[in-house]
């Protein structure tokens, strides 16, 4: 690997990472630090909406605070590069819980979830950014 190419990986990395933190703290505005402003978002497999970055932004500060404790974990991950772009396949577990507070395990309201990102990135003047995001849900349970 040459070292751009390392460094690439590792800004992709962060960027995934950001992605996670922003939604689960809620910190819509830091969505501009993820996505390119003409960004398309596809939560359609997971009975979400289909959007632009900001129409999914208010839908998400809309929608996610049913459940207070979020918790996204991103793992394996597929780089493919193309000059400067690339598309990116990561897997992903959820955890949407109705508080933030101990409770029983069994406490109705948890949703936990999993399946694969799937961004397409374009290199900006700011750095890697998602011009797509697509999530796969690849199985969830609700109690």
């Amino acid at each position: 690997m040459r070292e751009q190419e390392i460094a690439d990986r590792l800004e992709i990395g962060e960027l995934l990472a950001r992605y996670a933190h922003v939604v689960d703290t809620g910190d819509w505005e830091r969505l501009d630090l993820v996505f390119t402003p003409d960004a398309v978002i596809d939560y359609t497999s997971a009975g979400g909406i289909r959007g632009g970055r900001d129409e999914v932004r208010r839908w998400l500060a809309e929608v996610l605070p049913a459940w207070p404790g979020r918790q996204h974990l991103i793992g394996a991950t597929s780089v493919r590069f193309d000059g400067d772009e690339a598309e990116v396949v990561a897997s992903f577990t959820d955890t949407l819980a109705p508080t933030r507070e101990t409770v029983a395990a069994d406490t109705p309201g948890f949703v936990r979830g999993g399946g694969w990102y799937h961004h397409r990135l374009v290199r900006t003047t700011y750095g890697w950014r998602s011009r797509e995001l697509v999530e796969e849900q690849t199985w969830r349970t609700v109690r």
